[in-house]
């Protein structure tokens, strides 16, 4: 099942540069991992704001919840970190192009 997360990374004013971009360090190379063997289909980061967005697949939401709950922000204690978590499950646009043909008979 393909799912787009969307996560603001915030910065607490009392954490260092250093703690704050070590932890989105290991962060990345969790997910640049996980890239590499399929569960991370697209991985951005938008430019000029300290978003990240993902296109992931798994088998079901609860794999997904347990997937980010293995990554280094939570792993490590800094989930307050990930602000405005937004999960949207996604389908193929085929398939509600499909839906469409019956919906529109009325």
């Amino acid at each position: 099942m393909l799912f787009m997360l969307k996560v603001y990374i915030d910065k607490p004013a009392q954490t260092s540069n250093k703690e704050f971009y070590s932890v989105w360090l290991k962060e990345s190379e969790a997910a640049l991992g996980a890239a590499k063997t399929g569960a991370i289909k697209g991985l951005w980061k938008a430019a000029g704001t300290p978003v990240v967005i993902a296109i992931l697949d798994v088998p079901t939401a609860d794999d997904l919840d347990r997937a980010m709950h293995q990554l280094p922000i939570w792993k490590l204690g800094y989930s307050h970190i990930a602000k405005d978590i937004e999960i949207i499950p996604l389908r193929s646009y085929e398939s509600w192009a499909e839906d469409l043909k019956t919906l529109s008979q009325g």
